[in-house]
């Protein structure tokens, strides 16, 4: 959670000095804002920075957009954060396979917040993951290696590579 927050704060060009802390067992990030409030959770934290940022399309334009970027954020925090097991993996990347096939971004044709932190909870699993197994996947595949090329996103993580195998593709 909170490497992410400072990955954020750097794509966005924020000026560090957020003051951030966790709480409770599952580590859950907090941020002190400068009136005393606090901010509590990734999602909530991370909108908060889009906006301080005033990179409000990040959240999405229209309000269909903006569901389905709520909808992805939520989706991080409860199945991708929360899942441990190798099926809870395979599941999530199943379920990604599917709603990125016909879309470049998780909300379809805008990049924007759900795509960096789904990419920065996803890297840990994709950096695992065999040849095979990106094939299996390939919309998530194809859908990571966009993201992390995406000016500013990847920073220090490490570059996942994806093999383009010619034996396979179609001649048009």
């Amino acid at each position: 959670g909170l490497e992410e927050l400072a990955l954020l704060e750097r794509l966005l060009g924020l000026p560090k000095g957020n003051k951030y802390g966790v709480q409770g067992e599952r580590k859950v990030p907090v941020l002190q804002t400068n009136d005393g409030l606090g901010l509590t959770g990734l999602m909530t934290i991370a909108a908060h920075l889009v906006k301080q940022a005033k990179k409000d399309q990040l959240l999405g334009s229209t309000a269909e957009e903006k569901a389905v970027v709520q909808q992805w954020l939520e989706y991080r925090v409860t199945r991708v954060d929360g899942g441990s097991s190798k099926e809870d993996t395979r599941i999530i990347l199943k379920d990604l396979n599917v709603h990125l096939e016909d879309k470049v971004y998780l909300a379809g044709n805008i990049f924007t917040l759900a795509d960096i932190l789904m990419y920065y909870g996803l890297h840990h699993v994709m950096v695992e993951l065999t040849v095979q197994e990106k094939e299996k996947y390939l919309n998530v595949s194809r859908w990571f290696n966009h993201i992390q090329h995406y000016p500013g996103v990847r920073q220090h993580l490490s570059n996942v590579v994806f093999i383009k195998n010619t034996l396979y593709t179609n001649a048009d």
